[in-house]
């Protein structure tokens, strides 16, 4: 019975989650106003939102947060779910929605980072980086990375491939299904990640879902793997940060390099602090930590220190 029902669900799941991203989308638009602006990359028209601070000054390097969504979603929900706009008001910053490829409506609600080759969309960002560094006074040691769920994954991809302009990055809920003897570079890069223990879309113990192609790795063991990569220090400090979230760091590591992850139990797969989308579909949302915000704190602390 237990099975039947998580089946069932899974599959509602599915269905509904391209109808309430379009809802979630129109509601996010229509509130703020995003413009979307093209550029072409690798023969392909990409998009991707942007939000400039109201105390931008061209005389000051200014850092970028390149934010980017799960599949079957878009810029403007991730800019609803994140709020990292907020963010960027409050403490100056520069802030990019990208989106993925697929196809689909305007609302762009099929479409994803690549797998199993995601080489176009890494051209998109370096491009991205390109193109707002000549418009912008954009600090080259201060460029950060993050995701939600397949963009978590892209996150991943974006530290393994540009390593020399991404200073950091951030990870939730991560749909990240590449091997690390994949990754082609193994520079130190400071990472953040925060996993829900009832997240059904990436099992936090990792494992296969039968809409996804390879399993998932275990989250805690994700995180172990990236603190090797990094040359961190063999024991990590755990410390309970709320009822429901533990924080667990890994220190001594190359560069300073830290990586930190926080576990929400009986989180889903969700933004914590964040806007919640439907719990039915998606899980709770912690509101006992802000993602964004912890995220920002742990950026500012590490700026690019490879060349």
């Amino acid at each position: 019975m237990n099975r039947r029902t998580t089946v069932i669900g899974a599959v509602l799941a599915i269905i509904g989650l391209p109808v309430v991203l379009v809802l979630i989308d129109a509601v996010s638009s229509y509130a703020l106003h995003p413009i979307t602006r093209t550029i072409v990359s690798s023969g392909e028209r990409r998009e991707y939102i942007l939000h400039v601070p109201k105390s931008y000054h061209r005389a000051r390097p200014t850092p970028l947060v390149i934010s980017m969504h799960g599949a079957m979603s878009s810029p403007s929900v991730q800019m609803h779910v994140s709020q990292w706009n907020t963010a960027a008001d409050e403490n100056g910053f520069i802030v990019v929605y990208p989106a993925g490829t697929g196809t689909g409506p305007k609302t762009y609600v099929n479409r994803g980072w690549r797998t199993p080759s995601r080489m176009p969309d890494v051209v998109f960002i370096s491009a991205l980086i390109d193109e707002l560094e000549v418009s912008y006074n954009i600090d080259p040691a201060r460029i950060y990375a993050n995701g939600l769920s397949n963009g978590g994954g892209m996150a991943f991809v974006l530290s393994c491939t540009l390593p020399h302009r991404i200073a950091a990055i951030g990870a939730v809920a991560a749909a990240e299904t590449r091997p690390w003897s994949w990754c082609p570079d193994s520079h130190p890069v400071p990472m953040i990640a925060f996993h829900g223990t009832a997240d059904r879309f990436t099992p936090y113990d990792g494992g296969k879902v039968w809409f996804v192609a390879d399993p998932f790795p275990s989250v805690p063991g994700w995180a172990a793997n990236w603190a090797r990569r990094n040359r961190c220090g063999a024991n990590p400090v755990d410390s309970v940060v709320a009822a429901d979230v533990v924080r667990r760091e890994y220190t001594g590591c190359a560069d300073q390099a830290a990586v930190v992850l926080y576990t929400i139990k009986g989180g889903g797969h969700t933004w914590p602090g964040g806007k919640p989308m439907p719990e039915w579909l998606v899980g709770p949302t912690s509101r006992s930590i802000d993602a964004t915000s912890q995220m920002w704190a742990f950026f500012r602390e590490h700026p690019l220190r490879r060349k």
